[in-house]
């Protein structure tokens, strides 16, 4: 993942798309922050791709919050900045399934675990966070899964 955004800052430099490479910047920013902090816990390698993924979500959702606030506040012109750098960071998501999708799956793995209960929340969402970890969002699953079981 890394060498794919590194890739990614070279082109974006080559064809001088400024909003790029400022993007990509603070994508590898975030990263070196989360290197620093795991290193202090003995990890010398850094984080893994996953967690690169976890952090361009929590980027995403960062930006759209603040796009959010800028066109309630009347600032068009910053709210359309975000979401310019929401799509250049979602380049380097896969692809996120749909609410359809992810309430299927949910159903699934609801089955396939025989979650019968609120009680087997927790075994749900993390059986769904190893199998599909960084391709859904789990504030939805979230809210699929309490509803299933709750019927």
């Amino acid at each position: 993942m890394r060498d794919i955004l590194d890739k990614s800052l070279k082109d974006a430099m080559r064809a001088r798309d400024s909003q790029k490479i400022s993007t990509i910047r603070l994508i590898n920013a975030a990263i070196k922050d989360r290197d620093i902090a795991v290193r202090s816990e003995d990890n010398l390698e850094g984080v893994s791709d996953e967690e690169i993924l976890s952090i361009l979500s929590k980027m995403i959702k960062q930006r759209q919050e603040s796009a959010k606030q800028y066109e309630e506040g009347g600032r068009l012109e910053l709210a359309q900045q975000e979401f310019e750098e929401i799509k250049i960071i979602e380049t380097f998501l896969p692809k996120q399934l749909n609410s359809e999708e992810t309430e299927q799956i949910v159903h699934k793995i609801i089955l396939e675990i025989n979650a019968t209960s609120l009680r087997d929340m927790g075994k749900v969402m993390n059986t769904l966070k190893e199998k599909y970890s960084g391709k859904m969002d789990f504030g939805k699953a979230g809210t699929f899964a309490k509803d299933a079981l709750t019927k």
